[in-house]
């Protein structure tokens, strides 16, 4: 069976500073991410949960703390870097714009992902999610889970999500998370969430 691999950036480690520094990025992708494969795969092997896709794992294996754990860590950081653009689009597009109109609209997203974010407790990440009626909703899971997990409150499918541990940030903003916060919505690449909300 082939095991999980760390995905590949589409952008440089700089690219995305000053808002998240190189550094931080470096050491983020190549030692935190890196080491959750590494540990899902141990987790996994000779397990009936070797060969799944990782949304599977996240579904199903939240009975083993280690899988959940690890297994979160590479799904959740596999969707951030995907929803990170040097620069930004700015504005979302296409069906999550119109969901996020029906929501109340991009500024209302934008509050409450932000205090969803600014007010999770220790490590976790918030994260906008897309519902089976194809509303949307903002929610945040504490260290590695994700939206997909049985064990979390609201469980539905994650589009874009903020990994507010302080290994994300701390180089840059020390313990200014509600800046670093703020920021984020530079970086968002829209049609990469509409990209997720679309499949």
């Amino acid at each position: 069976m082939m095991a999980f691999e760390l995905p590949k950036l589409g952008y440089a480690y700089d690219a995305l500073e000053p808002t998240i520094d190189a550094k931080t990025m470096e050491i983020h992708h190549t030692k935190h991410h890196q080491a959750y494969i590494d540990n899902l795969n141990k987790a996994i092997e000779g397990t009936d949960l070797e060969g799944k896709s990782i949304e599977e794992i996240c579904k199903t294996g939240t009975d083993k703390p280690a899988v959940r754990n690890n297994g979160g860590g590479h799904f959740n950081h596999t969707l951030f870097w995907e929803i990170l653009t040097p620069g930004g689009s700015k504005e979302p597009v296409g069906n999550v714009k119109a969901a996020l109109e029906a929501y109340g609209g991009f500024e209302k997203f934008k509050t409450e992902f932000a205090e969803a974010a600014k007010t999770r407790f220790g490590s976790g990440w918030a994260w906008l999610c897309k519902r089976e009626d194809g509303a949307v909703a903002v929610c945040s899971t504490p260290n590695q889970d994700n939206p997909l997990m049985p064990v979390v409150d609201v469980q539905e499918t994650p589009i874009l999500g903020l990994d507010v541990w302080e290994h994300a940030y701390y180089l840059n903003y020390q313990n200014r998370r509600p800046d670093y916060v703020s920021a984020f919505f530079e970086l968002i690449n829209w049609d990469k969430v509409e990209e997720n909300y679309n499949r």
